[in-house]
């Protein structure tokens, strides 16, 4: 009688407990919940605000600093392709040069016309394009079975190996490539456009060759982020993750190890060749001492100062290493130590390499995460004060 008694007093008093701690599981999951969306909408709007002006800016700046950002958007597409890589799959690669490379000079072989020695062949624009990515694809992936098996030191030691083939081919394929003095690049058509210093009037606005490559270049760096923040998000991300933090447990689990770092390499040489794509119709001359392995470790500063593994993180980085000696070069005789090549001081290129070799030190000392960590903390801070 007595444990029926206890046993009808405790149970509604029980079950009120377990009641009591749902319901304040529940709200706290609530608050968690409200407390999560406001930084996911400030994100949205900062993200809108900063393509508004972008979108504004070719109104606004002189042909110097579009020619800048346009060089800063090509070395982002190519920065989230080894960030993809490198930062995602744990893949070091010292061959990202070689590969914009190949889509620079396989745009210019594709759309060109046959001029002299040089050989082209006189595709419309958009396939010359898609035939240049595709080329560097087709390059990553004659090379991916030494990605797939090769890790560490050892793929990044053969992926050094590219960098110096690709120079000597450069050189001396004189028929495609124009050997040391490089090749002009012939100008892109698209949908009735053709991005060169013809004038292009559009709602009585003209447009020169800088002006619409800007708006070509940044809905290209749109597509690439996009498609990259879906990869990383998405399962194919969870399983290169794996890959890098515990590559034999993502075997036994089912993922193919080899065959996912073999895919991902042929991504981002795809990325490199868009990239490639891109600068040479920034340039309009490709030169081929530009493609060197100075290069491939500005992409490998580019991810490291940006943040490794994360798309905005590759483009934070390229815009600070490519913005910083063009901004140096632009303000040198306002600046101390820095001065015009041959002049007595420190050249402008030359200070760059030193100051962001400085930020790579201080990074990796202090900021592991590169500077979209810090950004992300310094929310973090504003919203516990809040």
């Amino acid at each position: 009688m007595s444990e029926s008694t206890t046993a009808a007093t405790t149970g509604p008093a029980g079950a009120a407990g377990e009641s009591g701690a749902s319901g304040s599981t529940t709200g706290r999951g609530r608050r968690a919940r409200a407390r999560l969306r406001p930084p996911r909408r400030a994100n949205a709007y900062t993200v809108a605000a900063a393509g508004l002006l972008l979108l504004a800016l070719p109104f606004y700046l002189d042909r110097f600093w579009l020619q800048a950002g346009l060089l800063a958007m090509a070395a982002a597409i190519g920065a989230i392709g080894l960030n993809l890589l490198t930062g995602a799959t744990g893949q070091l690669s010292l061959g990202h040069s070689f590969f914009l490379a190949v889509g620079a000079y396989g745009y210019c072989v594709l759309a060109g016309d046959r001029d002299g020695e040089l050989a082209g062949l006189g595709l419309p624009g958009w396939l010359a394009v898609t035939g240049a990515v595709a080329m560097a694809g087709a390059a990553g992936g004659l090379f991916s079975p030494i990605a797939g098996r090769l890790r560490g030191a050892y793929l990044g030691i053969a992926t050094l190996a590219l960098v110096f083939i690709g120079q000597h081919v450069l050189l001396n394929a004189h028929d495609l490539t124009g050997g040391y003095n490089g090749r002009p690049v012939p100008p892109l058509s698209l949908l009735g456009i053709t991005f060169d210093d013809t004038e292009t009037v559009v709602a009585a606005v003209p447009f020169q060759s800088m002006e619409k490559l800007w708006y070509a270049g940044l809905a290209l760096l749109a597509v690439c982020a996009f498609f990259a923040h879906g990869v990383l998000r998405d399962r194919p991300g969870r399983a290169l993750n794996a890959i890098r933090d515990h590559r034999i447990a993502a075997g036994v689990m089912g993922v193919p190890v080899a065959r996912q770092r073999a895919g991902v390499f042929v991504l981002s040489s795809m990325y490199a060749g868009l990239a490639g794509v891109l600068l040479a119709l920034v340039f309009q001359q490709t030169v081929p001492e530009y493609f060197g392995i100075v290069l491939a470790l500005e992409y490998l500063a580019m991810i490291v100062i940006g943040g490794l593994g994360s798309v905005s993180g590759a483009v934070t980085g390229a815009v600070f290493v490519t913005l910083l000696p063009q901004i140096l070069t632009r303000y040198s005789e306002a600046l101390p130590l820095v001065s015009a090549p041959g002049t007595g001081g420190v050249a402008p290129g030359e200070m760059s390499r030193y100051l962001y070799g400085a930020a790579i030190v201080a990074i990796v000392l202090f900021l592991p995460g590169g500077l979209v960590r810090l950004a992300a903390r310094r929310g973090h801070t504003q919203k516990d004060e809040a």
